[in-house]
């Protein structure tokens, strides 16, 4: 068995190929692990079928160990919580993540190719992605926007900038109708026409932000709407005027609620981009900082004191 040491704990079993490398088992003991980009001088192109199942049996190959120095006992993938794959993957083979369900965020370059079935069944706590584009976009948001109906918290990094997109949660439902012997299809949640505002595969802008309308007239999660609009406007990649507007005018229609978050992210910077762009009441604002204080944010309760001493707490002044 091959040994190299690398930033994560791996034992894998690989084919080398004529120009790559396929990872046919991959077992992890990691929480966060990030999958190699090279092996051999060869970079790693493909995952096998079941490549990270927890189940999977081993496959005929060659083994290799990756170590970092620490370790743990279970090498399992059952604790593999973020995993980061290859720049130049090109292929993802049939249920090649099936049942990681502890996995809740994926890294990955837009170079694949090919997506075989099944390849997410029951990661039932993936949420997160972030997805580096190339000079071109490929199809990867769209294949992760079709095959995962939840909520989905999508960061890009493009050659327009770092943009991060919340795509809000639907159900798809088949209901048996017994008198007419049919299932009736239902749609619940306002999510679908984000998860199929895609064009040819392709993502854009326009297109996503044009749902924002529809998306308030329908019933919705307002702490999703909320993150949406808020992230749309901290990062406004290709964000036009009249969608720049409109999620202003909602931020401002809930900067109690917006603030609140953002407190409770104990992000300071953000916290002082919101108050520029809203005004949150006395009350309101004294919320947030009774909620920095209890969370001992100590950045975020400096900048809301400062607020509010400046729009509530004037001395006042005499003529003589």
């Amino acid at each position: 068995m091959e040994q190299f040491s690398g930033v994560s704990n791996w034992r894998l079993i690989i084919r080398r190929e004529t120009d790559g490398i396929t990872i046919l088992r991959a077992c992890t003991c990691d929480r966060k692990a990030a999958l190699p980009e090279t092996l051999f001088g060869l970079p790693v192109t493909a995952l096998g079928p079941r490549a990270l199942c927890p189940t999977a049996v081993p496959e005929p190959g060659e083994m290799v160990e990756i170590t970092c120095g620490r370790g743990g006992d279970d090498w399992d993938n059952g604790a593999l919580e973020e995993l980061t794959l290859p720049a130049a993957l090109r292929r993802v083979e049939d249920y090649a993540l099936l049942n990681c369900r502890s996995l809740h965020t994926l890294h990955l370059t837009d170079g694949v190719v090919f997506w075989g079935g099944g390849v997410l069944m029951n990661c039932r706590s993936l949420m997160r992605l972030h997805l580096t584009w190339g000079s071109t976009q490929g199809d990867t948001l769209a294949y992760f926007a079709d095959e995962l109906s939840r909520e989905l918290d999508v960061t890009v990094d493009g050659p327009g900038g770092r943009a991060r997109l919340i795509f809000p949660e639907y159900v798809e439902i088949y209901e048996e109708n017994c008198p007419a012997h049919h299932f009736d299809y239902n749609i619940q949640g306002a999510g679908y026409p984000y998860h199929h505002c895609f064009r040819q595969k392709r993502f854009h802008f326009q297109d996503y932000d044009a749902l924002w309308d529809g998306y308030l007239a329908m019933d919705h999660e307002d702490a999703t709407a909320l993150a949406l609009a808020w992230n749309r406007l901290h990062y406004p990649v290709e964000l036009g005027e009249e969608a720049e507007l409109g999620y202003q005018n909602y931020l401002r229609a809930h900067a109690g609620e917006t603030l609140q978050w953002l407190v409770e992210q104990e992000d300071a910077s953000s916290v002082a981009q919101l108050l520029k762009w809203t005004e949150p009441d006395r009350e309101e604002l004294s919320a947030a900082c009774a909620a920095a204080r209890e969370q001992g944010a100590a950045e975020v309760l400096a900048v809301l004191l400062e607020a509010n001493n400046h729009r509530f707490c004037r001395k006042k002044t005499f003529d003589l």
